[in-house]
């Protein structure tokens, strides 16, 4: 019963296939091993998340007018870095610390805009934390699996 929960990504393959074949990540999407196209890691998905925040925070102070120590700083940063990620990535397809990375937000399932309706569903599940912690033999965190989405090179 626990063993669908413990044995790692591997879990959520389809039945009959254990992940084995797959020669390098995003094969089974049809992405490019390297290069444009092919799914980021890990260190390039913080430095992104964290160009987003350290922005938001600057938003959020100019918003509450310098106050450094107001209790209100954590809620404004959050509020800015999701309205800002909903806006950008429907408009755009990355926010701005995506941008400056070298990364965009791209569906899977077909070559069109990621639109509103899937950005603001991913941006949603980004603010548990927890779903872009979890991720699959890809790396995509549950957050992109939910809404067929992956975090690409843009360049």
């Amino acid at each position: 019963m626990t063993g669908s929960w413990l044995s790692g990504p591997s879990a959520a393959l389809p039945k009959g296939a254990d992940g084995t074949e797959d020669r390098y990540r995003g094969e089974r999407l049809g992405l490019p091993e390297s290069g444009p196209g092919s799914l980021v890691s890990t260190s390039r998905r913080l430095g992104a998340f964290m160009v987003d925040w350290l922005m938001g925070g600057g938003v959020a102070l100019l918003i509450l007018g310098g106050d450094l120590y107001s209790g209100m700083l954590g809620t404004v940063i959050l509020g800015v870095w999701f309205v800002v990620g909903v806006v950008t990535v429907t408009l755009f397809s990355f926010t701005p610390g995506q941008f400056v990375v070298g990364l965009q937000v791209a569906r899977v399932d077909a070559a069109v805009p990621v639109g509103i309706v899937r950005a603001l569903a991913r941006q949603v599940l980004l603010v548990f934390v927890v779903p872009a912690l979890i991720t699959d033999t890809d790396g995509r965190g549950m957050h992109d699996r939910a809404t067929g989405t992956a975090l690409v090179r843009s360049r």
